[in-house]
């Protein structure tokens, strides 16, 4: 009877054991949905506060602001590949000659990387090339420094332990390729000038990538690391980050009468809802004849619709920078976002880049806005309004005394220069737009010319 207690005694305390062994290769998530074990043998880098749905957001390490950072990306070869098929396929075979893009708009495929930063790994996350001319033009030209997107999850259901895997409590980042910038800064600036005048805009840092695509690591060079807008920004930059977002694109992006069109309405918030009554109100009020009849109740409804005000101020400032590749030159570069809170759409820029420059085609818009046709009349309806103009006015004023100032932006440069110099000099032919070290420093060197330029004209159209 003795013997047969021990052994019971002794089956339990080996059960015990057991389960202590299973919780030290298991962590458990939390989600809305349902409860994910992950069994950390197999993912052995997997912790909540890194990989998990449930941690909070840590801009403070994703978007870290005093340091470059590094992302190592490893792809399968047989996805690479697939990759570069998917790109021959849609944008005509590499040439390696400029000037010769067939189509940029396509939706390039996902595949499954290994994706590291600080010697922390996070596993089959879904990485894609982005852009539209900065990926076409680039992959024409033979440059191989393109823009990815991440996912984190975006191959969930293929490893359904990895469910809502994320990167700090982010699910989707950008990595741009600084396009058409020799700086390499731009995309980072405006994004922050953006935000520190009050709108809502993505947070960026600086990085560098490597990739490994079955022939060893390679070095990319500067990227800058953008922020996803359906992603984090309206839930952390909004009171409620549930309302509908739209990525307008083709000629609906214009409001133009007789343009609007859902399909180029592209939703990126409720999209199984189908629910396009806020932004074709919106068309539908802008080309309103209350416009010419009543204008009183003109502005009363666009402004229960449209966050005119907000409109406005961005207008100022992406006037200031000289941001020509958006609204009033291009149809596309920006996000519209139905706050809930009041109910009100609002504008949010995108895709910086091109941005402390004269422009390209029509060039960057006057301060006056005289040029800007009813093409544009999100724009030119608001402007030929006395009192809308001038608070367009005011805020041109307000930006370059409050935000845009030239011996801070001047600090700001040299610290940035300082910061990525060394990344910057050593980017490879093939991986890099800059043609040597000199055209980075000239570079930035316009930069800083442009920022007192910009302050003298706005005083000068002032007066």
């Amino acid at each position: 009877m003795k013997s047969k207690y021990l052994y019971l005694l002794a089956l339990l305390i080996g059960i015990t054991f057991a389960c202590r062994d299973d919780e030290a290769i298991e962590e458990t998530t939390e989600t809305s949905e349902e409860e994910v074990i992950v069994d950390t043998e197999t993912y052995p880098d997997w912790t909540d506060a890194t990989h998990s749905k449930s941690a909070e957001l840590d801009y403070a390490t994703v978007f870290n602001q005093n340091e470059v950072l590094r992302f190592d990306i490893k792809i399968d070869s047989d996805d690479w590949s697939d990759m570069q098929s998917d790109l021959s396929s849609n944008l005509g075979g590499n040439s390696g000659r400029p000037g010769q893009v067939t189509t940029s708009d396509f939706d390039p495929i996902w595949v499954p990387c290994s994706f590291n930063f600080n010697d922390t790994e996070w596993y089959h996350v879904g990485v894609r090339y982005k852009g539209n001319s900065s990926l076409s033009s680039a992959y024409q030209s033979g440059n191989k420094k393109l823009s990815f997107k991440l996912d984190f999850d975006e191959f969930e259901d293929d490893y359904p332990s990895l469910k809502n895997q994320r990167f700090y409590g982010f699910k989707q980042l950008n990595l741009n390729n600084n396009f058409d910038d020799l700086s390499l800064m731009r995309e980072k600036v405006g994004a922050d000038l953006f935000r520190e005048f009050g709108l809502a805009s993505s947070q960026t840092t600086f990085c560098v990538i490597y990739v490994d695509n079955g022939s060893g690591s390679q070095y990319y060079g500067v990227y800058t690391l953008v922020e996803e807008v359906d992603d984090t920004v309206i839930d952390t930059q909004f009171t409620d980050g549930s309302g509908n977002l739209y990525k307008p694109d083709g000629d609906a992006a214009s409001f133009a009468s007789g343009s609007f069109d859902e399909s180029e309405m592209e939703k990126k918030t409720n999209e199984d809802e189908a629910d396009y009554t806020d932004v074709k109100s919106l068309y539908t009020i802008i080309n309103s004849s209350d416009r010419t009849s009543d204008i009183a109740q003109w502005k009363s409804n666009l402004e229960n619709i449209f966050n005119v005000d907000g409109f406005l101020k961005w207008l100022a400032a992406n006037t200031v920078i000289q941001n020509w590749d958006t609204y009033g030159n291009m149809t596309h570069n920006y996000y519209l976002y139905n706050d809930l809170n009041t109910n009100k759409l609002t504008w949010i820029p995108w895709d910086n880049n091109e941005a402390f420059q004269a422009g390209k085609l029509q060039g960057a818009l006057s301060f006056s806005l005289n040029e800007v046709s009813s093409s544009w009349p999100l724009i030119s309806y608001l402007i030929d309004d006395e009192e809308y103009k001038q608070i367009y006015d005011d805020y041109l004023l307000q930006f370059v005394n409050e935000v845009f100032i030239p011996s801070e932006l001047s600090d700001t440069y040299t610290t940035y220069y300082n910061l990525i110099k060394d990344y910057a000099y050593a980017e490879e032919s093939g991986y890099s737009f800059l043609g040597s070290n000199s055209s980075f420093d000239s570079a930035v060197e316009t930069l800083k010319s442009h920022a007192q330029e910009r302050k003298d004209a706005v005083t000068s159209y002032l007066k």
